[in-house]
């Protein structure tokens, strides 16, 4: 009856989860989405707990309260800003979570010599994904809080050895297929996995990071997915396929949108090359435009359209309530404020949409690319906050650019763009902004939120 209830449980999770992907899928439905989800992780984890393999409950018990605790407070006290980094270090225990099941698995059945050959394979697979992720996802945690360096860190021959590395690290795992009874080589593949996560993500930038974080994501998510072959858990089995399947498809959309393959996010070393140090030197020459906040509201409050272009500089100065307060300001005087969204904008997929909805911006005015782009011809004024290789149009024509051929907002073809930023330093890809120099653009320097609270003010007292 137990095995009944737990299997159905784990139907239902199942379920739920997908249900819970597809309302992700939109920004629209994505509230309902997390529901499903959280559904189908109470089913999953109360079909677990009523399991007869349960011999005692109080570690148990024990582990659930300290990690509720953890999960409230990390809930209640994290600003929103920060929610890229609770991403990274999420995809860490979660993979922790799998390499330590798998490690105990190993010990349990006699240091590998009573596991099939089958059961090893996944096993092993858990493991090596696991324990590279672990450190790979904390190494990314590390650059957005800023206490690791952001900036691609390199040397010397370092993708060859990166690539030598991983191909032992596959030769240990395959040996352990058909020689499952091997710990040394066993603790030996996890520790080169644990390895290779710092290294895999040492020498990326921060301009990569939202491609890096569904990446982990599919990784840890293919960990859970093997953990759940290994001890004969269904709804692990497909949690952690749906998990991994669309981390990678997101991965390669991101991918996409910035015109790069994957070989060039995890070994190009993004905007480290000297040749943007170059294009730094050659833009020392050229001035830009500023403009006062009272010039500036002045043009933001008579515009008939706006558009919005939100990046990680409106996340650093927590700024996203006083955009929904100015684009209300705006329309109160008539005009039509829209959101342009880019898909690498912040520092993971979808940054911008959770800030924003968090400052209870309407779904429907938040535009993707591919929607918006068309637009901006016909456009009054283009805000950009704290976005930057976003807006960048040397994307389009300057071949020598690392960001060469990544898709980017038009904001260059508005009649007007105002840009609220706090100083000339470049952005991720360490190269000037062309729109930056365009006689167009008018910069207003200073504290985002700042600089926004005065706008607002500002046109509240435009007649």
């Amino acid at each position: 009856m137990r095995e009944m209830f737990t299997q159905g449980a784990y139907l239902a999770a199942s379920v739920t989860f997908i249900l819970g992907l597809r309302g992700l899928s939109s920004p629209a439905t994505a509230r309902r989405g997390m529901f499903f989800a959280e559904v189908g992780m109470l089913l999953a984890v109360v079909g677990t707990l009523i399991q007869h393999e349960i011999v005692r409950y109080e570690w148990i018990a024990i582990g659930m309260v300290i990690g509720s605790i953890i999960g409230a407070l990390m809930a209640i006290l994290m600003p929103m800003t920060a929610v890229p980094q609770r991403t990274a270090i999420s995809h860490m225990f979660g993979a922790l979570a799998a390499t330590l099941v798998g490690v105990s698995e190993f010990y349990r059945h006699g240091n590998g010599a009573e596991i099939p050959h089958v059961q090893m394979a996944a096993l092993g697979f858990e493991v090596m994904f696991g324990s590279l992720t672990i450190t790979g996802s904390f190494m990314a945690f590390g650059k957005l809080q800023g206490f690791i360096r952001s900036a691609p860190m390199t040397y010397r021959f370092q993708n060859q050895s990166n690539i030598t590395l991983f191909f032992v690290t596959l030769g240990l795992f395959a040996f352990l297929i058909f020689q499952p009874a091997s710990p040394a080589v066993f603790y030996a593949m996890t520790a080169l996995g644990l390895v290779i996560g710092v290294l895999i993500v040492m020498p990326i930038g921060g301009a990569d990071m939202p491609v890096v974080m569904s990446l982990l994501n599919s990784y840890a998510g293919l960990a859970a997915s093997a953990t759940g072959f290994v001890i004969g858990n269904n709804v692990l089995i497909i949690a952690g396929a749906l998990d991994g399947a669309s981390g990678f498809l997101l991965s390669i959309l991101m991918s996409r949108a910035m015109n790069r393959s994957f070989t060039n996010v995890l070994f190009g070393a993004f905007g480290s090359a000297p040749q943007a140090e170059l294009a730094l030197k050659a833009a020392t020459d050229k001035a830009v435009r500023s403009i006062s906040g009272e010039d500036a509201a002045i043009q933001l409050g008579y515009a008939r359209s706006v558009v919005v272009i939100p990046g990680y500089g409106m996340a650093v100065a927590q700024a996203q309530h006083q955009v929904r307060e100015l684009a209300d300001e705006i329309e109160k005087r008539g005009g039509e404020v829209k959101f342009a969204v880019h898909p690498v904008a912040g520092r993971m997929p979808g940054h911008m949409n959770v800030l924003l909805a968090e400052a209870n911006v309407p779904y429907d005015k938040l535009k993707d690319m591919e929607e918006i782009n068309g637009e901006f011809e016909r456009t009054d004024v283009a805000l950009v906050i704290g976005a930057n290789d976003v807006v960048n149009p040397a994307a389009r024509h300057d071949r020598s650019s690392p960001i060469y051929g990544m898709p980017i907002l038009n904001a260059d073809q508005a009649k007007s763009v105002i840009v609220l930023k706090r100083s000339m330093n470049p952005g991720f890809a360490g190269i000037e902004n062309e729109l930056f120099y365009s006689p167009k653009t008018f910069m207003l320097f200073g504290d985002a939120k700042k600089s926004l609270s005065a706008l607002i003010n500002e046109v509240r007292q435009l007649e």
